[in-house]
């Protein structure tokens, strides 16, 4: 279980965190043909908690670059396949290649997000592969009280 040090989310925090990833899949479902429906429920909700605790914050900013990012893979293939079906382009190894690597990586993100929201749900801290580290510089997390150090040649600018 990772929890972060000296933390213990409350009921509501946890609640909260677990709904802003149910959101985001929620959305998927039924915003499937038009990318953007899912970023638009996911920054709705990003929004309505941003001046929640940090833990909801951090967790509704994960949520949404995992959505950032599944809108630009999403955005290009709708695109590529209007233009196959309607445009003058054709189906190349290419497009095939393209479309099973956006199947995998939605359906990847799919079980990432159920498995964060079953586990924030419990009160664990769940940083996903690539968008954990990226929420962690835009979000970082509280820092605990130090005593200042007195300036020396070692820790001077």
């Amino acid at each position: 279980m990772s929890r972060i040090a000296g933390y213990t989310p409350t009921e509501m925090e946890m609640e909260k965190t677990s709904n802003g990833y149910l959101m985001s899949l929620i959305a998927v479902m039924v915003g499937m043909p038009l990318p953007i429906i899912n970023l638009l429920a996911t920054l709705l909700f990003y929004f309505g908690n941003r001046r929640s605790t940090w833990y909801v914050r951090w967790h509704c900013t994960q949520t949404l670059l995992s959505q950032l990012t599944i809108l630009v893979m999403n955005s290009v293939g709708f695109s590529w396949t209007i233009s196959v079906i309607f445009g003058s382009s054709i189906i190349t190894n290419d497009y095939i290649g393209y479309m099973i690597t956006m199947v995998l990586f939605n359906v990847a993100e799919f079980i990432a997000t159920i498995n964060a929201a079953v586990r924030t749900r419990r009160g664990e801290h769940v940083e996903m592969w690539f968008w954990g580290a990226l929420t962690n510089i835009i979000c970082p997390p509280p820092r605990k009280h130090e005593a200042p150090q007195p300036l020396t040649p070692q820790n001077s600018y």
